[in-house]
């Protein structure tokens, strides 16, 4: 009998870039666009969910289409160059390959961008899928067979519940360690360094 590739999946935002310094730009230019005041240093607090549900603050319904549009347009010339890789990431993704494994990406950000940051920072996942968020997370979890998905916001935990997947959480993003654990996340760590060494602890259930 043949034993399954191990494959891992990862959130994007606050899990393997800091998103913030970008998403915050992003939104500076859309409120001088649109004469729509955001609070940008509010909004980045809270990172995790779909775009439209921090525009729903900030315009009304009938707006936020719209708004989202040119938000996905100006992001790739904004926000790409200014967010950085955080710490461990690449090693994280680098230790799935390392024991055999697929390691994934599955984010709420819109597909396209989610794959210019990691093509910038020279991350290199086996697949990337956006456009996910919480419950909606475990459809491409299922689909890829990830026995293990790792994130920062207990959006994601719940992702992981739902797919039937071993939840990571790590304490890089709005949710604290305790919120994570209070969630349903199976361990948490400070952040992607301390993977590595989880990974080599890590029996499949």
């Amino acid at each position: 009998m043949t034993t399954r590739a191990l494959t891992v999946g990862f959130d994007l935002d606050m899990t393997l870039i800091d998103s913030r310094p970008g998403i915050r730009a992003c939104y500076q230019a859309l409120s001088a666009r649109t004469g729509t005041h955001i609070d940008a240093d509010l909004a980045v607090t809270r990172l995790g969910p779909p775009l439209a549900e921090e525009l729903v603050n900030w315009f009304p319904e009938e707006r936020i289409d719209a708004a989202a549009e040119l938000y996905r347009a100006m992001y790739p010339g904004v926000a790409i160059a200014a967010t950085p890789a955080l710490p461990g990431a690449r090693r994280a993704i680098e230790a799935v390959r390392a024991a055999g494994g697929r390691a994934i990406v599955v984010t709420a950000k819109y597909e396209p961008n989610a794959k210019l940051h990691l093509e910038h920072l020279g991350i290199e996942p086996d697949a990337v899928i956006g456009d996910l968020w919480a419950e909606q997370k475990a459809q491409a979890l299922v689909e890829h067979g990830a026995a293990v998905y790792v994130g920062d916001h207990v959006g994601d935990v719940r992702g992981a519940r739902t797919a039937d997947a071993y939840s990571v959480g790590v304490a890089t993003g709005p949710c604290a360690a305790d919120e994570l654990r209070a969630a349903g996340a199976d361990v948490v760590l400070a952040d992607l360094t301390e993977f590595p060494a989880w990974l080599t602890t890590y029996v499949p259930r």
